[in-house]
């Protein structure tokens, strides 16, 4: 599971404030501690293993099915600007890549932080440094063949945006878009370039002779194929590596490769830029599908590239085409059935692909009052041995029966700093009785915002918000509540069902004879 390209900051909405300046420890072992529930609404990442869930963009899991959750108290992680970019799990093995936004001169880029690694099912973790090179790494050897490469030797625009570790030969394998695809056969110590096919090339083999540059594509320059996104081994061995310019297969760990795009045919991808790829577990051979984007026209593919998802039940020998326009990020399965999450929604088949149904809006009939945005985009989804679960820029969601009715788990800002987790710096929480998030709020983009206070005991609760001459707009709640934390949702509407302007608007908690004020900016 990857963390998105486009989607780097959606939803952290509660965590913000708790993230602290990059600062590394090369050997960051640290044991899990306990937390309330994820750390960030916007759940970018999900990886399950038996009845336990990962979740990101911090790292946290729950082993029961949410009952108690913990996260891993990593410096790299808890206490930088790192945020989980990638997850897979084989047995006790975690492997875990890291990456940041970060500002330069030329704009906002992703980066790369590092990796995380447990061999000991995650109660603890070590830290490894980015997969970079060295300023004199201008060749890499491939075959018979040196060829002259371009080192890359900062972190910007090399984010781990998927990892795969294949246990059979022990080889932890990484897609960093600009860094490309790579390879550690020492444990994440070192990482080796692997070599793909240049663009007006097909295949590539060690007993064949090439003369271009390993360089991916900047500024007019360089190869799109060498731009790596996801990556996947295979139960039969079969290393599958995705780019903006097709996927690459290779049958013998990596040495040579085959390369399959667009062309404007139903045997192939629907589009040519491969974001994800996942294998669905089988009698027999496992198909292999692929989340596959049109990556535009400067990557000089065939006209007709769409948004879809692509599946092989071959070995990569015939393609079928589902789910054509959907922009997809992510995939799980259930025995016969495929989740896919997209950009519109979950999308269920319980015939392999053949025909598909549409989850848009999630609620928790337990939670009436905490309700998940009618737009929320569906980032990422898991199976565990009894539950689906899916990852949105606005909560986590959990299923017992296949998507019809769901549990939500979100995350909350305490309002007391006494009841933070351990895990962050409690100096950054402040003390209040209530507080409304997103603040600023667009009602276009953001669709709610959500009012949030603590009740002592049972007692009628009355919430309205007001403009900024107090003229009443909108009386949100008034009934009975029961004790704890609560939360109301506002959509930006008058109680006339009219958007409100633009300007500074105040909520009022009327409850147990005291009343309770703060203020909400809304902005378009």
């Amino acid at each position: 599971m990857k963390y998105l390209l486009l989607f780097c900051c959606a939803g952290m909405i509660t965590t913000a404030a708790w993230a602290q300046p990059l600062a590394h420890k090369l050997d960051d072992a640290q044991a899990l501690v306990p937390i309330p529930s994820i750390l960030s609404n916007g759940v970018t990442n999900l990886h399950a293993n038996g009845d336990t869930l990962w979740a990101g963009p911090f790292l946290s899991l729950t082993p029961d099915g949410g009952m108690t959750w913990h996260a891993a108290e990593a410096d790299s992680l808890s206490r930088s600007s790192n945020r989980v970019f990638s997850i897979d799990i084989e047995g006790d093995d975690i492997w875990v890549g890291l990456g940041f936004s970060s500002e330069t001169e030329d704009g906002a880029f992703q980066a790369a932080g590092g990796f995380l690694v447990s061999h000991d099912g995650g109660q603890t973790f070590t830290y490894r440094l980015p997969q970079l090179d060295n300023a004199e790494d201008t060749s890499v050897q491939y075959g018979n063949n040196t060829l002259p490469a371009l080192p890359v030797i900062v972190p910007e625009q090399s984010p781990p945006f998927d990892i795969d570790y294949d246990p059979v030969n022990d080889v932890v394998w990484m897609a960093g878009w600009a860094s490309g695809i790579r390879r550690s056969v020492d444990d994440g110590r070192t990482w080796q370039r692997v070599v793909l096919p240049a663009d007006d090339l097909d295949a590539i083999s060690p007993d064949g002779t090439y003369d271009y540059e390993v360089a991916p594509r900047r500024g007019g320059q360089g190869e799109f194929n060498f731009l790596g996104f996801s990556v996947l081994v295979d139960e039969d061995g079969t290393v599958w590596a995705g780019t903006p310019v097709g996927i690459n297969r290779s049958t013998d760990g990596g040495a040579s490769w085959t390369r399959k795009q667009y062309d404007g045919t139903p045997n192939s991808l629907t589009g040519s830029w491969v974001i994800s790829i996942e294998e669905q577990p089988l009698p027999g051979r496992n198909p292999i599908w692929f989340a596959s984007w049109d990556a535009g026209p400067e990557a000089e593919v065939a006209d007709g590239s769409r948004f879809g998802v692509t599946v092989t039940r071959d070995g990569g020998e015939t393609f079928d085409q589902v789910l054509i326009g959907e922009r997809v990020f992510d995939f799980a399965f259930q025995g016969q059935t495929v989740y896919a999450a997209g950009e519109r929604g979950l999308f269920i088949s319980h015939d392999e692909g053949t025909t598909w149904r549409t989850v848009r809006n999630f609620i928790d009939p337990s939670q009436p009052d905490r309700i998940v945005r009618p737009n929320a985009e569906v980032f990422a989804v898991a199976t565990t041995r009894d539950a689906l679960w899916v990852g949105t820029s606005d909560g986590l969601l959990r299923s017992t029966d296949q998507g019809n009715t769901w549990q939500l788990f979100r995350a909350e800002v305490p309002l007391d700093p006494d009841d933070a987790p351990s895990i962050v710096d409690r100096s950054a929480v402040p003390k209040v009785d209530a507080y409304a998030y997103p603040n600023p709020f667009s009602p276009v983009i953001d669709r709610l915002a959500r009012i949030r206070y603590d009740l002592d005991g049972s007692q009628d609760v009355r919430i309205r918000i007001f403009d900024f001459g107090l003229n009443l707009v909108r009386d949100l709640t008034d009934a009975p509540q029961n004790a704890g934390a609560r939360e109301v949702a506002w959509d930006g509407m008058d109680d006339h069902g009219t958007r409100v302007a633009n300007g500074v608007y105040f909520y009022a908690i009327e409850t147990g004879g005291d009343t309770f004020w703060g203020k909400l900016l809304v902005l378009e």
